[in-house]
């Protein structure tokens, strides 16, 4: 019997068989494709995910694999220079192929343990009292005490499960891939600025040695399970340019809608659900993975401590209570992206007076610290500011403190070197610091880098702990 079976092995899944495995859960995942998707899109990390990639120890490898970029004009693809004052130690964004990432963090889940079964799709599954039976598409009945659903925007999990996904449906369609243009440089340069000026859903950008990103609004909505052709973009190129630029040797294409569609409920008793199967959206801004991701951080250590029973009561709720409102903001800056896009004359105005209003700096690091999510502060109480947020990697006086969170476990920063961590010595470590560069006396952080409390008195502190790592081991 498996603690957790994840149904999916794309980037929420393997960061979430990760982190249970950080506290050693026996996790399973199983993935329908028996073979890594053949395409190499190029995804963007935003600052907040680049944060939890080195708080678990994975950032050099990605960084080995990746292409550092500015963090400017990526809300609506408005033009705007990188905003000063970005409250993190990652302020960039980072290119890396799609298949690279999948591979990255599905070997981090195997190296620290969990077993993944690829061609393995779930066709079904049963919940009681003591745990979850699932079925495979072979027959095979696997039992575990939770499963998760990160199996994407079509989610047989959520289906079975019978939770609504209420939103709007595709109403436009988008061509996107990576593919060779025959035209010369300064040719397409000149036309992609003239349909620019006035169609902001168009783009070709090169890539080097004749490739280019193309992305290219379609006529129609059509079934998105089918992968469009290279014919396909050929004739939407010339609808929309005149030409076709000589497109050929395509590397992938892939198809988009922008549907906007959020889970109403993200746990039914022991089966729970995260990343696209919780909620989908256009792919403005590219939070969909980032977002995904930031979900399984979020779960892996409640769930691990559910299933370890140190759990407080709640523990397990706070997942749904926190990832799902972070969930609808970004459908609504995703619609509101959208709307900027469009090529209609009131749109175009709100975006022409946007575009003026993020030359003021604290406009700009507004719009992109919420695509970025480093603006993401859960309601822990009445307090102050930092409560709630995530702490930005500071200097210790040995190292840095990300360094110090790759076991996924809590952490007391004291600069009073007054405070214990009696009795969740097994689920928190302590560091006494009087140097750290904070303005409080000593701060309590989850595994995931939100600040929990703030103070400097001993019983408010325990009482904290008992809080969010449950009541203290018996030290007797």
């Amino acid at each position: 019997m498996f603690d957790v079976i994840i149904a999916g092995c794309g980037p929420t899944g393997a960061m979430l068989a990760a982190e249970l495995r950080l506290h050693d859960v026996r996790v399973l995942v199983v993935e329908k494709d028996h073979e890594p998707g053949s395409f190499v899109r190029i995804v963007s990390l935003h600052m907040r995910s680049l944060e939890l990639m080195a708080m678990r120890g994975l950032l050099d490898r990605m960084l080995e694999r990746g292409r550092q970029r500015p963090v400017g004009g990526i809300f609506a693809a408005i033009a705007k220079p990188a905003p000063e004052g970005l409250d993190s130690q990652y302020a960039y964004l980072l290119g890396i192929p799609q298949p690279v990432i999948d591979q990255l963090l599905e070997e981090h889940a195997i190296e620290l343990g969990a077993q993944v079964r690829n061609g393995c799709a779930v066709t079904g599954f049963e919940q009681d009292a003591e745990g979850v039976t699932v079925e495979l598409a072979d027959g095979e009945r696997l039992r575990a005490r939770y499963l998760v659903g990160c199996d994407g925007a079509r989610s047989t999990v959520r289906k079975l499960l019978g939770v609504g996904f209420p939103g709007e449906p595709s109403r436009t369609e988008t061509l996107m891939g990576e593919l060779a243009l025959g035209l010369p440089p300064e040719e397409i340069a000149a036309k992609v600025a003239e349909i620019s000026a006035t169609n902001r859903q168009f783009s070709l950008r090169p890539f080097g040695e004749g490739i280019y990103s193309v992305v290219v609004p379609a006529a129609g909505v059509t079934d998105r399970a089918e992968p469009p052709t290279l014919e396909d973009f050929r004739q939407q190129l010339r609808a929309l340019a005149g030409t076709d630029f000589g497109a050929h040797s395509p590397r992938w294409l892939s198809r988009f809608g922008d549907a906007t569609r959020l889970a109403e409920r993200y746990r039914v008793d022991r089966v729970l659900l995260a990343g696209d199967a919780a909620h989908i959206h256009p792919p403005i801004g590219g939070q969909g993975l980032n977002l995904g991701v930031q979900d399984a951080v979020n779960l892996g250590w409640k769930l691990a401590a559910q299933i370890h029973g140190w759990a407080p009561e709640t523990l397990l709720d706070s997942y749904q209570a926190e990832r799902h409102p972070v969930a609808a903001d970004v459908l609504d800056n995703t619609r509101a992206q959208t709307q900027l896009l469009s090529t209609e004359p009131g749109p175009q105005a709100v975006r022409r007076l946007l575009t003026e209003l993020m030359d003021f700096n604290e406009v700009n690091r507004y719009l992109i610290e919420k695509i970025t999510a480093i603006d993401i502060r859960y309601d822990f109480g009445p307090r102050p500011d930092l409560l709630g947020r995530r702490l930005r990697d500071i200097d210790l006086q040995q190292g840095h403190l990300y360094d110090r969170l790759h076991r996924g476990r809590g952490l007391v920063l004291d600069r009073t070197e007054r405070l214990t961590i009696e009795g969740w010595s097994d689920r928190v470590d302590l560091i006494a610091d009087p140097t750290v560069a904070l303005d409080v006396p000593a701060i309590l952080l989850r595994p995931d880098g939100h600040v929990a409390w703030i103070g400097e008195d001993q019983h408010d502190l325990d009482d904290h702990l008992s809080r969010w790592f449950g009541e203290p081991a018996n030290l007797n």
